[in-house]
């Protein structure tokens, strides 16, 4: 099978559990009309667009451009393993939540008047939803610094009436994270649950509470809000500390 054949086939497989051709186009920042063109096996693409589509989809350059029937039969398990796993993680139904910015409040180990203020971007695209959380352990220096930053990235996945938000710390230790999450049955839109957070003295399970920004504050201002918080700081979101306190 001519090489050009081989890749329209092998992204067609790589792009049926995404939301749309559109959709990684705009992930990928690839030309829609080029892209179609490796689709119908019209064409190839340079050595650095290759290098980008095989980034996004988390495989060997030559798993790009190989038969797909041996590919197939060369997996050795492992492949069709993480594909499995990504799979699920992104397969509908999608979390009931609005992209944009929430304030993630994590309780503190052996601390029941703080908490750690993080922030969450929450961004949805078709079927899928991805987020960033950022959290620091100190305001910083007025620079934009400060200690020990999170940095987490990841996928937003709902499963009988939770929402799962997993992700990986790219700074520090790159620990994976985990929070699930639930609408509260009260008449603010709030989401409390529990998160598994790496700590000093080890991984320990925590208390969660995630509430939307409708004040439209800029992601910088956030960011610098993002630190540890008094339960007694008047600034901090009263609906929040009265379940924190319930909690």
């Amino acid at each position: 099978m001519p090489i050009r054949e081989n890749l329209a086939a092998n992204l067609r497989r790589l792009i049926q559990r995404h939301a749309s051709v559109s959709a990684v186009c705009r992930e990928l920042g690839v030309n829609r009309t080029q892209f179609e063109r490796y689709l119908q096996g019209k064409a190839i693409p340079n050595k650095a667009t290759a290098r980008l589509i095989c980034d996004y989809f988390k495989i060997d350059e030559n798993e790009l451009y190989r038969e797909p029937a041996a590919g197939a039969g060369a997996d050795d398990g492992h492949a069709s393993l993480r594909q499995t796993l990504y799979e699920n993680m992104v397969r509908p139904p999608s979390p009931a939540i609005a992209g944009g910015t929430y304030f993630t409040y994590f309780s503190v180990p052996g601390h029941p008047d703080l908490l750690m203020r993080s922030v969450t971007f929450v961004r949805r695209e078709a079927e899928l939803v991805t987020f960033r959380r950022v959290t620091r352990w100190a305001p910083g220096d007025g620079q934009g610094g400060a200690r020990v930053p999170g940095n987490h990235y990841g996928v937003a996945i709902s499963r009988l009436n939770w929402i799962y938000f997993s992700g990986i710390n790219r700074r520090q230790t790159a620990e994976p994270s985990i929070m699930t999450v639930q609408w509260a049955p009260i008449s603010e839109p709030v989401l409390v649950g529990s998160a598994l957070v790496l700590t000093g003295s080890g991984p320990a399970c925590v208390s969660v509470i995630m509430r939307q920004d409708v004040t439209r504050i800029s992601m910088r201002r956030a960011m610098q809000m993002a630190h540890v918080v008094s339960l007694d700081d008047p600034g901090v979101d009263q609906l929040v500390v009265s379940l924190a306190r319930e909690a």
